[in-house]
């Protein structure tokens, strides 16, 4: 049986991708930060293994790496890092802290992660990492500065990734969704989901299983002379 790992797989986009490759027949391994109840349900459900970390702590994400280790010494045939946070502010409000919040969750802990468990991969000649981006990485978002350079830097290290290992048969892509229907989008106002829908071609929102579809086509056989790529999920919107 296939395993993966998928970082910020107990809720929204994460949750859905968590699903997906369970429905697949992987098993699966999944981090969360504070979403310790729905992470028990995804045990109870698919017997998924959970670990909490915070990635915005680098000491803890170097635990989590240890602590898996223990419990997956081979790794994993795919990796999807898919764990995020947003702050939706002007940029004279944005503080040092969350600045570095943003590139340790969205670069480091990524960029470890995956330094990690390619190496598996390399040896086995054979992998799928799928990173996650956003549509803002690709469009810039105002209010959204801080969000939609990590989102911009996870595409370019996609990329970077991507030829550096397709000689060793591992493939990396990213896909960048566009406005989802997720707790990171719950607190917009009926006028600014209306006036967003306007903007996206297909005149709604997207939803997580679309996402997770795309995501487990990636890691799939059927993908397999695809790698380097930033898919967008997004309604037509960029």
């Amino acid at each position: 049986m296939k395993q993966v790992l998928i970082t910020g797989g107990a809720r929204g986009i994460g949750r859905a991708i968590t699903r997906a490759f369970a429905a697949a027949g992987y098993a699966t391994a999944i981090t969360y930060c504070t979403s310790e109840n729905e992470a028990k349900k995804l045990h109870e459900e698919f017997g998924t293994e959970i670990y909490r970390c915070d990635f915005r702590d680098p000491a803890a994400l170097g635990d989590l790496i240890r602590a898996i280790r223990a419990d997956y010494p081979s790794g994993f045939d795919v990796l999807v890092n898919n764990a995020g946070i947003s702050a939706r502010k002007m940029i004279q409000d944005v503080t040092a802290e969350e600045w570095k919040d943003m590139l340790n969750v969205h670069l480091t802990a990524p960029f470890f992660l995956s330094r990690e468990f390619a190496s598996d991969m390399i040896r086995r000649g054979r992998g799928r990492i799928v990173n996650i981006s956003s549509v803002w990485g690709k469009l810039g978002a105002s209010c959204e500065v801080p969000y939609s350079a990590v989102k911009a830097g996870v595409i370019g290290m996609t990329k970077a990734m991507a030829k550096e290992l397709a000689p060793s048969g591992v493939l990396v892509n990213c896909v960048c969704p566009g406005a989802v229907e997720t707790d990171m989008n719950a607190d917009l106002t009926a006028e600014e989901r209306d006036s967003f829908s306007e903007e996206v071609p297909l005149g709604r929102f997207g939803t997580p299983e679309e996402v997770a579809r795309a995501v487990v086509f990636l890691a799939g056989e059927d993908a397999g002379y695809i790698t380097g790529q930033a898919i967008s999920v997004d309604g037509g919107l960029a």
